[in-house]
C-alpha cells in the first residue's frame, strides 16, 4: 500500500469522536455498535465497576493476531489508532491488500481493557492493581479477562498497545521517542526463540515503513525479562508480541498527530504478517534500531541567574489524574549537556529572583533584561510572553 497517500487521506477515516485522550467507556460503546455489520461484536465481561469489555473480530485467516489496548486507563492513543484502523478497514474492504489480509489473517481487537481506570484517568484500575502485573496472580476481573481469551484464541501473534511518557527521547537524536517498540523477553536471560523472533522481525519490517516520516523519533526499549507483565508471559506461551508505545511529539500534546504514525504501526505490521514480509528482515535489523534513553525535559533555560549561580534549569510537567491538578515542576538545575529540551529558552541571561528548590512546584518569575518572560505560580504557568510547547 502507499502509505504516504493513507497518511495524506488521513481524515477520511479518523474516528473524529475521539478527538483528546480524556474519553470514557461511554464513547467506546456508542462506536462498537457501528462495526457490528461487519466485525463479530463479543462481551467479554465487565470491569471492577461493571463496565463491558468487548472483542471485535474480523477475518478468516488461519493466522489469528489478538490486539489489546488501554490496560493502563491513562494510555488512550493505541485505542484512538485501533478505531482509526476499523474505519480504514471498513473503507477498503475491496481493496487487494485488505482482501488479502481478510483471507489470510483472524483479527481480534480489544479496544479498552481498564475501563475503570479510563474513567479516572488513570494507570491502575479500580482495585488500584497495575494489571500489566497481574499476569501471575490475575486477581482482577480485567487481568482475568484478557488472559482467558488468549488462552481461548491462542494467537499467533499480539500487539501490546501502550502510551510513554513524553520523556522518553531516541539515544543517538535527543529527538522525542514519538514511538517505540519491544519484542518482550520470556526469560530471564533475554534468549530469543523462534516466537519472540518473529515479533523481532516484524517489528524490523514496521520500521523500514515507518522510519520514512519519523526517522529519528523511533525507539526501542530496553529488553529487561518483567516476569509479572502480560507481554512477556503472551511470548513464552507462544504468541509472538509486540509491544508499541506512544511517546511525545513538538505541538502534540494530545497526541492527534501520534496516532496517525501508532495507525501506521499496527497497519504496516498487520500487513507484514499477511504477506510474510516480515520473512525478509533479520533480528540484526531489529537491533539496529535505535534505543531509548530518557534526555527530554520539557523546559530547558540556560544561562539563567538562579540561587546565587548562573547554571541551566529544567522544567517538567506533570500530568495526573482527573481529580488533581497538572503541575509545573523544577526537576534540576545545573549543566544540561546531553539532554533536550522540547522548549528551550537559549538567548540568556535570565534572572530568577525568587529562591528555587528542585522537586518543588514551580514558582518564581523568569526576567530577562528586567522584563517577565514567564510566571508560575504553585506549579501553574499563569503568564507567558513566549511559545510553551
Amino acid at each position: 500500500m502507499e502509505f504516504t497517500q493513507i497518511l495524506n487521506q488521513y481524515h477520511q477515516f479518523i474516528e473524529s469522536s475521539l478527538k483528546d485522550r480524556f474519553f470514557k467507556h461511554s464513547h467506546i460503546e456508542h462506536l462498537i455498535r457501528k462495526y457490528a455489520h461487519v466485525f463479530k461484536i463479543r462481551k467479554l465481561g465487565n470491569s471492577n465497576e461493571n463496565r463491558s469489555i468487548h472483542l471485535l473480530s474480523w477475518g478468516e485467516g488461519k493466522t489469528k493476531v489478538l490486539l489489546w489496548s488501554q490496560m493502563h486507563g491513562n494510555e488512550p492513543t493505541g485505542t484512538m489508532a485501533i478505531f482509526d484502523l476499523l474505519n480504514f478497514i471498513l473503507q477498503n474492504l475491496d481493496k487487494p491488500e485488505i482482501i488479502a489480509l481478510q483471507q489470510n489473517c483472524s483479527l481480534h481487537f480489544i479496544p479498552m481493557v481498564n475501563p475503570d481506570g479510563a474513567e479516572r484517568f488513570i494507570r491502575r484500575n479500580a482495585n488500584q492493581i497495575d494489571l500489566n502485573r497481574d499476569y501471575l496472580d490475575a486477581i482482577t476481573i480485567e487481568a482475568s479477562i484478557l488472559k482467558k481469551i488468549r488462552d481461548e484464541i491462542n494467537p499467533d501473534f499480539g500487539f501490546n498497545l501502550h502510551d510513554q511518557s513524553t520523556l522518553w527521547s531516541v539515544k543517538n537524536s535527543l529527538e522525542p521517542a514519538t514511538i517505540s517498540f519491544l519484542a518482550p523477553a520470556y526469560n530471564e536471560e533475554c534468549s530469543v526463540n523462534k516466537v519472540r523472533e518473529r515479533a523481532m522481525l516484524v517489528i524490523a519490517d514496521i520500521y523500514s515503513t515507518l522510519s520514512k516520516f519519523i526517522p529519528k523519533n523511533i525507539g526501542l526499549f530496553d529488553e529487561t525479562f518483567e516476569p509479572r507483565a502480560f507481554g512477556d508471559n503472551f511470548q513464552k506461551k507462544g504468541t509472538s508480541t509486540l509491544l508499541i508505545e506512544a511517546g511525545g511529539l513538538q505541538n502534540d500534546p494530545e497526541k492527534q498527530n501520534i496516532r496517525k504514525y501508532y495507525f501506521l504501526s499496527i497497519l504496516k505490521g498487520l500487513l507484514s504478517i499477511s504477506n510474510q514480509t516480515y520473512l525478509n528482515k533479520s533480528v540484526e535489523d531489529y537491533r539496529a534500531i535505535s534505543s531509548n534513553a530518557k534526555q527530554l525535559y520539557h523546559i530547558i533555560i540556560e544561562r539563567v541567574s538562579v540561587n546565587g549561580v548562573e547554571t541551566n534549569m529544567c522544567l517538567n510537567f506533570e500530568e495526573n489524574n482527573l481529580n488533581h491538578p497538572n503541575v509545573w515542576v523544577v526537576h534540576d538545575i545545573g549543566n544540561t549537556t546531553g539532554y533536550n529540551g522540547y522548549t528551550k529558552f537559549l538567548n540568556g541571561p535570565f534572572k530568577i529572583l525568587e529562591y528555587v528548590e528542585v522537586d518543588k512546584e514551580a514558582n518564581f518569575k523568569l526576567l530577562k533584561d528586567n522584563e517577565i518572560i514567564l510566571v508560575f505560580k504553585n506549579g501553574k504557568l499563569v503568564d507567558s510572553t513566549l511559545q510553551i510547547n
